[in-house]
């Protein structure tokens, strides 16, 4: 068992973000209703949430049932009146250039739901939903699963470049720069829609330019062959000499009968100016004109970005507690162990870790 040390002297229980990714995810993307009482029956469902996630989990352990629970920007502002925003929450950035467009669609919460088994997905998003019951609109939701040996629809391997380990911690949880949030993270969730049969006219040799990647082996192009509008060249951001990393929990998704493939993108960060800034290159270019040809054969449909606060603030959460002092709450540690499935359990015990 491997443990970090906190960024700070508190002990909060960060919610779950793990990896490798498991075989099914539910992504659900709901606006909450106008009254008051809408606003107090989503703070209540925060509060239990944790509760219901271990009552269907118990069903059976190995399937390793999760959700984590974003907030959109303004919904941050009608929950949690008084409480300090996090430092870069805020609407969706649209980037836009000839046919190509990031857009930005409604959401005030995400519930990033994730087993090994869809019908426990299943199960746990129709509790949230009766829960919720006539309090939110659903804006979007997606049924991912697992394709081949972690596949997108395009026949490459997503997910290959995440980080692990010390470098995940880094890589997604805010520290010092937002105290009042240290063990948070920020979340972008887009949906993209795939024309497989341009695609799939392409030869094999054009598509692993497009990526980056050769597309059986899975292995990078080497940098003398491949261009600089390659996918995975332009998404790579660095600064002052760092690579910045994201964990990426994409899924395919789609359905047959009506012609419809596509992958769900969900990334997190310690800054979402990260992810703004992949997206700008590939949508804009980098230099603008140098975009992502991925983007001739697939579509963005939605754009939202999500705050995820720790699983301590949710649970202080309720109809009577509308905005807890996060910065007052009886600490933020994280606490990472690799599991034997080689995943991260983030947040899964309390405790000062030394």
């Amino acid at each position: 068992m491997t443990s970090f040390p906190a960024r700070d002297g508190n002990d909060a229980v960060l919610q779950k973000i793990s990896t490798p990714m498991t075989g099914a995810a539910i992504f659900l993307v709901v606006t909450i209703n106008s009254a008051e009482a809408d606003a107090a029956a989503v703070r209540s469902l925060c509060a239990d949430l944790a509760a219901l996630v271990r009552s269907v989990g118990f069903r059976d352990p190995t399937s390793a049932l999760s959700c984590v629970l974003g907030f959109g920007s303004e919904a941050w502002d009608r929950l949690f009146v008084g409480a300090p925003r996090p430092l870069e929450l805020h609407p969706f950035r649209e980037f836009h250039a000839d046919a190509r467009h990031a857009i930005a669609t409604p959401g005030d919460l995400l519930f990033h739901i994730r087993a090994e088994r869809l019908d426990l997905c299943f199960n746990l998003a129709a509790l949230i939903m009766e829960r919720l019951c006539n309090s939110v609109v659903v804006a979007d939701e997606v049924q991912g699963f697992q394709y081949y040996d972690n596949r997108d629809l395009l026949g490459f391997v997503d997910g290959t470049e995440n980080p692990e380990d010390r470098e995940a911690i880094d890589a997604i949880l805010i520290g010092a720069e937002d105290p009042a949030y240290a063990g948070g993270s920020y979340v972008i969730v887009q949906k993209y829609l795939h024309d497989l049969v341009g695609w799939n006219a392409l030869p094999i040799e054009a598509q692993e330019r497009i990526i980056g990647r050769k597309k059986l082996e899975n292995t990078e192009l080497d940098d003398a062959v491949k261009p600089s509008y390659a996918h995975n060249a332009l998404t790579t951001i660095v600064e002052n000499g760092q690579e910045m990393k994201i964990l990426r929990e994409n899924r395919p998704f789609g359905q047959p009968g009506q012609g419809e493939f596509g992958t769900y993108f969900i990334g997190y960060a310690r800054s979402p100016r990260t992810i703004e800034q992949m997206l700008e290159n590939m949508f804009i270019g980098r230099p603008p004109g140098n975009y992502d040809r991925l983007l001739d054969f697939s579509r963005a449909v939605t754009g939202v970005l999500f705050f995820v606060p720790t699983g301590t603030f949710l649970d202080n959460l309720g109809a009577d507690d509308p905005a807890p002092d996060a910065a007052s709450e009886e600490g933020s540690a994280q606490h990472v162990s690799p599991v034997r499935d080689g995943s991260l359990r983030i947040g899964s015990l309390k405790g000062k870790l030394s």
